[in-house]
């Protein structure tokens, strides 16, 4: 009996500790080091007494993205590769430039939420939640309205107006990533196999081929 009362006294004991750790910077800043090839989940520090107000700032934002491609969209990021005073935060943000009737295609952030505020046009929003529901979640967006999508989940916008759409979103990763769903699939390095996709899609393979040389 009381060698379960030590043990259980042990580990309310870890349990605390770790609740109480400090899990946030330890110092002001750790200024992504391009320079080093060394990974610690993220980028080396750069040296502090080397930094300067140009490791914080990123000017763009201001500037239309060129729409004029096959999804009619551009993203313009700002994640710790365009401004390295970024790494460690756990923030960053993006333009999103919609032609009429262009799309955002699905994708996934895998390291990161996402709040959208839309600043111009009128914009469809969605998510699809995971399996077994797959609901789609969609809303359609006005100037000045929010909306968040989930960490890791599918997600897309559209603009079903007729002039240009811009939105802006913040995202809860210095780093977030984007997988493209189509491009993922249709595009990988080496191509997945088309009777695997041919399965999942439950389509022919020629017609997995076809996708497959769009990518």
């Amino acid at each position: 009996m009381a060698t379960k009362t030590i043990l259980l006294l042990g580990f309310l004991g870890l349990v605390f500790s770790l609740a109480l750790a400090d899990h946030g910077p330890l110092q002001d800043f750790c200024v992504r080091d391009a320079t080093s090839s060394v990974l610690v989940n993220g980028f080396a520090c750069k040296d502090a007494k080397l930094v300067e107000a140009k490791d914080f700032h990123f000017s763009g934002l201001h500037l239309t993205g060129n729409t004029s491609n096959a999804v009619g969209s551009r993203v313009t990021p700002v994640t710790v590769a365009q401004v390295p005073g970024l790494n460690t935060l756990g923030i960053s943000m993006v333009r999103i430039d919609i032609a009429p009737w262009g799309i955002n295609p699905p994708h996934t952030h895998p390291r990161a939420s996402e709040i959208l505020t839309v600043l111009e046009g009128t914009v469809e929003v969605g998510f699809i939640t995971s399996n077994p529901d797959n609901r789609l979640i969609m809303k359609v967006l006005q100037p000045g309205d929010v909306f968040t999508f989930p960490v890791g989940l599918v997600h897309f916008q559209r603009n079903v107006g007729n002039c240009n759409a811009v939105a802006i979103a913040g995202l809860s990763s210095q780093n977030p990533g984007t997988v493209t769903v189509a491009n993922a699939v249709f595009g990988s390095k080496p191509d997945i196999s088309s009777d695997v996709l041919g399965k999942a899609f439950q389509v022919e393979k020629n017609v997995i081929k076809q996708l497959q040389a769009n990518f």
